[in-house]
């Protein structure tokens, strides 16, 4: 069953970093540059479309958090992202503040 657009982008949700701490600790977390679309992104992994993902990654848009970004998470707890659960994924995008 293909997975649509309209299907995972009614899935978007909020979330605060304090949320989010025990997906990264299973490894769960991909960061989603904010120069790309959260459901775009989505539908790409969902898809196995590893081309495009693999060009993302290669180029640094989807990426594991860094050391560097998780410091900065835990200084500021209430830093929100931009949700999008894409099993065993939680995609993150950072929200502006």
């Amino acid at each position: 069953m293909k997975t649509t657009r309209e299907e995972l982008a009614v899935q978007v949700d909020v979330a605060q970093w304090s949320w989010l701490r025990a997906h990264l600790e299973r490894g769960g977390l991909i960061v989603v540059n904010r120069g790309l679309d959260l459901v775009e992104v989505g539908v790409s992994i969902a898809s196995d479309d590893t081309a495009v993902v693999g060009d993302w990654i290669q180029t640094g848009l989807l990426a594991k958090p860094s050391a560097e970004q998780i410091s900065a998470w835990d200084a500021n707890e209430e830093i929100s992202f931009s949700t999008l659960i894409i099993s065993p994924y939680v995609l993150i995008q950072e929200q502006k503040p």
